[in-house]
């Protein structure tokens, strides 16, 4: 006998990877008898002698079983249910509520934490044209710099690559 095989077939057996047929030769392998048999193998022989002895339900199982129920809960077993598809919007809908509600509070602690700063001032309309007027004499001042470097940049001769002593040339 190819016992090789016959432990191919229970690994594969235990991974639940056999068909039907390669488990009805791992039962008629083991219900044939111990004596020849590796000592190895004959540990699966009881798993495989309860597995035979396991009766067959029949094609009327679910019928006598549903008879068993009482007649109120039968119709609610064959009730159909539809599946239903829901889309990413309400899905996520829950989580639209929770960002909102984050939103809320980090605005109100916000509101909260600025109005509870002491050196918090509003600036009142002096201030206001002070300030533009001053960034007014800035702008006028940058003005003139950038007009300044202008002439400076026009007036600076600039070099030929000719006139270079790096052209690769030697003299």
């Amino acid at each position: 006998m190819d016992y090789k095989y016959i432990e191919q077939l229970l690994d594969r057996y235990f991974r639940a990877e056999t068909t039907l047929q390669e488990e009805q030769i791992l039962k008629s392998f083991f219900a044939q008898g111990a004596e020849d048999m590796p000592q190895e193998l004959q540990q699966y022989a009881p798993l495989f002698a309860v597995i035979g002895e396991q009766p067959v339900l029949g094609d009327d199982f679910d019928e006598r079983m549903l008879a068993q129920l009482p007649a109120d809960v039968v119709p609610l077993q064959r009730k159909q249910v539809k599946a239903r598809t829901i889309s990413i919007t309400e899905r996520l809908r829950p989580l639209f509520g929770a960002a909102a509600m984050v939103a809320i509070l980090l605005t109100v602690g916000n509101a909260i934490n600025q109005s509870m700063r002491p050196d918090t001032t509003w600036m009142d309309v002096e201030e206001y044209a002070n300030i533009k007027a001053e960034s007014e004499e800035a702008n006028v001042a940058y003005d003139q710099v950038s007009g300044t470097q202008t002439l400076a940049k026009d007036n600076i001769p600039t070099q030929t690559p000719s006139d270079s002593l790096f052209n690769g040339s030697v003299d």
